[in-house]
């Protein structure tokens, strides 16, 4: 759509849908990375249902650590349904179309199961700083109706504070152009499309994400340096492992999930002469930690391994 719409008549023309035109520099073979991203979506749904079965099927891992394991596989699930279906269908049947309310919904729903991964994590902290700091209290602190209040407060949390950010969205003029350089609906990339100040939606996006992310990384580091504290005060070198054992799983997701939160948000500011590397970034910081999470955890987890193999074990004996 030509640029002279705008003027008097940007106000009173306005584009009936998005084109999502995949990775930027890359159009005529990007199909080929259908495959990788075909089996790392398979990989993700496969290992995540594979982690809900096992905590289901084992009663020894009704356990909150467990429990908050498999709040943190549904919303892995939900963060790579929400993308990857879109980014194949653009790939192998060219539909690069998507309507401004999908593509809204979508900006919703993904900033959403960004903040509901985040506030796991924070759920994961509180958890493993109540059995290492108050262990007696543990059983008193962290009970299943606990675990259900920080549920519902973490949907309730994020469900609310980020609808700002896809209305605003949606109160832009899109009065000229209407073609992504990317594979999904970012609010960043989608509001530079708009004909008017998309200045609120920035604001609007640094203030969602200090408040969220932000907040939840502060009081995990405030968590795990008390844990640190309480760990190097035991006398016995066996208790301390044991201790930095039980929490290096949570730590090693942590730290990948922030990170790429924070060079994502640096390439997308800074002025990058090549558009693809912050597309890609975003692509692969919302597929690639849903299917590393359950393996992460799968390698590192002796309970876990033990309770796959009950489980396996079952499924040979049944048959």
């Amino acid at each position: 759509m030509s640029a002279s719409f705008k003027g008097s008549n940007s106000s009173k023309f306005q584009v009936s849908e998005f084109i999502l035109m995949g990775f930027p520099g890359i159009h005529s073979w990007q199909h080929w990375l259908s495959l990788p991203l075909a089996l790392l979506y398979l990989s993700t749904i496969g290992a995540n249902i594979l982690i809900l079965t096992i905590i289901y099927q084992d009663p020894s891992l009704k356990q909150p650590m467990y429990l908050f394991l498999g709040i943190l596989s549904v919303v892995d699930m939900g963060l790579s349904t929400t993308i990857m279906p879109k980014i194949l269908a653009i790939f192998w049947f060219d539909a690069k179309a998507i309507s401004l309310p999908e593509c809204f919904a979508q900006i919703y729903a993904i900033h959403c199961f960004l903040g509901m991964e985040s506030g796991v994590f924070l759920c994961m902290a509180f958890d493993r700083y109540v059995a290492i700091c108050h262990p007696l209290r543990y059983p008193l602190i962290v009970t299943n109706s606990f675990i259900t209040k920080a549920t519902l407060f973490m949907v309730l949390r994020n469900g609310l504070l980020v609808i700002p950010v896809p209305v605003l969205a949606a109160q832009r003029h899109y009065c000229s152009r209407n073609e992504i350089e990317h594979c999904l609906c970012s609010n960043l990339g989608v509001t530079s499309l708009a004909c008017d100040d998309r200045r609120p939606n920035s604001i609007c996006q640094l203030v969602v994400a200090w408040l969220i992310l932000g907040g939840d990384l502060i009081l995990i580091i405030l968590s795990y340096a008390l844990i640190l504290r309480s760990i190097f005060r035991l006398n016995s070198a066996e208790a301390v492992s044991k201790a930095l054992s039980t929490c290096s799983s949570h730590l090693i997701l942590i730290f990948f999930f922030y990170t790429a939160v924070v060079v994502v948000s640096v390439t997308h500011l800074a002025d990058t002469k090549n558009a693809l590397i912050p597309v890609l970034l975003n692509v692969l910081h919302n597929t690639i930690p849903p299917s590393l999470n359950p393996v992460v955890y799968a390698l590192r987890n002796r309970e876990l391994r033990e309770g796959f193999q009950k489980v396996f074990c079952l499924g040979l004996i049944k048959k």
